[in-house]
């Protein structure tokens, strides 16, 4: 199996995508948290991810809320329920991990959704940065905090920061 992939630059750095015949595999910062095995096999190949470059691309440029992609994330089928569910919140909202546990019928399973949440490998496409915490609160984030609190900044479900200069004029 080939994977093939593009890397470009994003407002919150460079973002490598990579498919194989199945669809989208994997959204990869720039510095990633958890890094993916495998990728010195990847082969560079701008056409074959052209529709996820060209949606994400879309997505900072304020044109886009939702992904239309094929997508093929690998996982334990509780960690595909989790990523399934991601889909479904909506642009500009935010859930809790507790609301993501009841929703997938396992509400005790809290800790074992943010551990999926945190191994989303298709961060972006399946809004993973759209979890919080019980108390608003930003919790982990394969690509960072200050990345997700840009992601929901951008998406409108925090309120911007003013900066602190700003504070005192």
């Amino acid at each position: 199996m080939t994977i093939r992939y593009d890397e470009f630059a994003t407002p919150i750095g460079a973002l490598a995508v990579a498919a194989d015949d199945g669809g989208l595999r994997y959204v990869v910062f720039e510095y990633e948290r958890h890094p993916v095995r495998g990728r010195d096999a990847w082969r560079r190949d701008a056409g074959a991810v052209r529709q996820a470059r060209e949606q994400l691309l879309e997505y900072f440029a304020g044109e886009r809320t939702t992904f239309d992609l094929p997508l093929n994330p690998v996982g334990t089928p509780f960690q595909q329920q989790v990523w399934n569910m991601l889909a479904n919140i909506p642009f500009g909202e935010t859930w809790t991990y507790s609301g993501v546990a009841q929703r997938i019928g396992a509400p005790s399973a809290v800790r074992a959704v943010g551990a999926a949440n945190g191994r989303n490998p298709l961060p972006i496409i399946l809004p993973c940065h759209r979890v919080i915490g019980a108390d608003g609160s930003l919790t982990g984030f394969g690509g960072g905090l200050p990345v997700k609190r840009f992601l929901l900044e951008h998406e409108g479900a925090l309120p911007q920061r003013v900066p602190i200069a700003d504070l005192f004029a």
